[in-house]
């Protein structure tokens, strides 16, 4: 049976000599693999460069609900972006974003909040000019909500530690090192406060910026199994200096 549903690409596998795999998160099936024969051949109807990270799709599918890998009728951007492919800041970002949200995504059943956030929050990240460098840290932290794990923020504001470990701020030193401390608890809180249309106006040095993202990405290893280690994050940090 035919389906029609929005997707974002996470991510593509070479499949024989012409076709691919792509794990897209739909929003009407959670994660799905679809085959694309073909879609390396001169005539093919869907095109490869369609199917970069987190790139928004429209799609026709074919669905089973006992099959491991679904198929693709009809696929098109919507929308098209206009900036992130041309933007090496947010292309950076994306790449980073995509990594993450691979290692993290595992629900092959319909979450549609979590889907319109996702779907949203890239199209944000294409529209905007201003504040670009503090979006993936926002997104995170938005994001462990949808997750299960979004920080207990009681004592925002009254305490000088956040214990990573677990998720709540401490007024006193927790026994462990899995914390942050001054100045970062109080720029973490200013980052939860924050909103997508005001992220220009966070004051974070680049220093500042990287150790947060370190904290962050350490805070989710600590709350997803078998998070990993992420790589892109690097790449990022040079991008943004």
């Amino acid at each position: 049976m035919l389906h029609k549903t929005r997707g974002i690409v996470l991510k593509t596998t070479n499949y024989a000599e012409s076709s691919v795999v792509v794990q897209v998160f739909t929003q009407k099936f959670g994660l799905q693999s679809y085959l694309i024969n073909g879609i390396k051949r001169p005539k093919s109807k869907i095109k490869l460069n369609s199917l970069q990270p987190l790139h928004l799709l429209d799609m026709v599918v074919y669905h089973k609900s006992s099959g491991n890998i679904q198929r693709v009728s009809e696929l098109r951007h919507l929308p098209v972006f206009l900036s992130i492919p041309y933007d090496i800041v947010k292309s950076s970002i994306t790449m980073f974003l995509n990594e993450v949200l691979y290692k993290s995504l595992r629900q092959h059943e319909s979450d549609v909040v979590l889907f319109e956030f996702l779907f949203h929050a890239i199209e944000i990240l294409d529209g905007i000019s201003k504040g670009v460098s503090n979006f993936h840290l926002y997104f995170l932290l938005r994001l462990s909500r949808f997750l299960g794990f979004y920080p207990d923020t009681t004592l925002a504001g009254k305490a000088d530690f956040f214990d990573l470990k677990n998720g709540c701020y401490s007024k006193m030193q927790p026994p462990h090192a899995l914390i942050l401390e001054q100045p970062l608890t109080v720029l973490w809180t200013t980052i939860l406060n924050a909103k997508f249309d005001n992220l220009d106006e966070l004051n974070i040095s680049s220093a500042q910026r990287k150790q947060l993202l370190e904290k962050i990405l350490e805070y989710y290893s600590l709350h997803i199994e078998g998070f990993g280690q992420v790589r892109s994050h690097e790449v990022l940090e040079e991008v943004l200096g």
